[in-house]
């Protein structure tokens, strides 16, 4: 009888490597077609939505937020912090020069799920202490390849709630951003008391059935005053719903 042959030690060694490099095959090209193939901007009416801004971090460099005004955009979102510990470096800087430019300003917290809810409030707070805000702090809930992805869902919501719950006992209004997997998996079920920003590369005119009240629609755009590529966002309605929606997050948020 003829005996079977035991792959050898180089044998292993080698569909080792033939399945390391079909994997590396297989994320890059996930890459390229989310980098350069799947759309990062839609085109929206602004005669339709007219109220318009953008949000930064330390990325997006140096900020002229007088141009940025002149060029027809009303509100801003800062990046504050991440996690337990980081702060973005360009948030004092990005928030004294917006409000002098006369724009609405918000913060946000970039939400890391393998920290807790209480340590990432935390930082948040002693990120933005002191300072007024015209719109909600926001909590930026995404999933990513490099975010805490072993951790379950239910997990990462406690820690969201725990989040929240700290930050609206401090006096402030909460909104939530996300994509619509994230809106699918975390917003619609458990935060839906809490405003929305959604990204979406899909007209505002094509979502009626959600329920968020400012919409990201570009990854790509330019502005006066941004140097490269900047984040575009819509408010979902006219000039007399913003002054309204203004309104009620002032009457809303008071920080204690």
């Amino acid at each position: 009888m003829r005996k079977r042959q035991v792959p050898t030690r180089p044998d292993y060694i080698k569909w080792l490597l033939l399945l390391g490099a079909a994997a590396l095959v297989v994320l890059l090209g996930a890459y390229v077609g989310w980098r350069y193939i799947l759309p990062h901007s839609v085109e929206v009416n602004r005669y339709r939505y007219p109220v318009a801004g953008i949000d930064v971090s330390k990325h997006n460099g140096d900020i002229d937020f007088e141009q940025v005004r002149d060029d027809d955009y009303q509100f801003v979102f800062i990046k504050a912090s991440e996690g337990k510990t980081y702060r973005d470096e360009a948030f004092e800087r990005n928030y004294q020069r917006a409000r002098d430019a006369g724009l609405m300003v918000g913060a946000y917290h970039f939400f890391r799920k393998n920290r807790e809810g209480s340590e990432q409030a935390e930082n948040f707070l002693n990120a933005i202490k002191d300072k007024a805000f015209d719109l909600p702090l926001v909590i930026d809930l995404e999933d990513d390849w490099g975010n805490g992805a072993a951790i379950d869902r239910k997990t990462a919501l406690q820690r969201v709630m725990d989040m929240i719950n700290i930050l609206t006992d401090k006096g402030y209004t909460v909104m939530i951003y996300t994509n619509l997997d994230g809106y699918n998996k975390y917003y619609k079920d458990m935060l839906g008391d809490h405003d929305l920003w959604l990204c979406s590369f899909t007209s505002p005119d094509l979502l009626p059935h959600l329920p968020h009240c400012i919409q990201q629609f570009s990854h790509e755009g330019s502005v006066a005053g941004v140097k490269g590529k900047v984040d575009l966002n819509v408010y979902r309605g006219n000039k007399k719903e913003w002054k309204r929606y203004l309104d009620r997050i002032q009457t809303e948020q008071k920080p204690l």
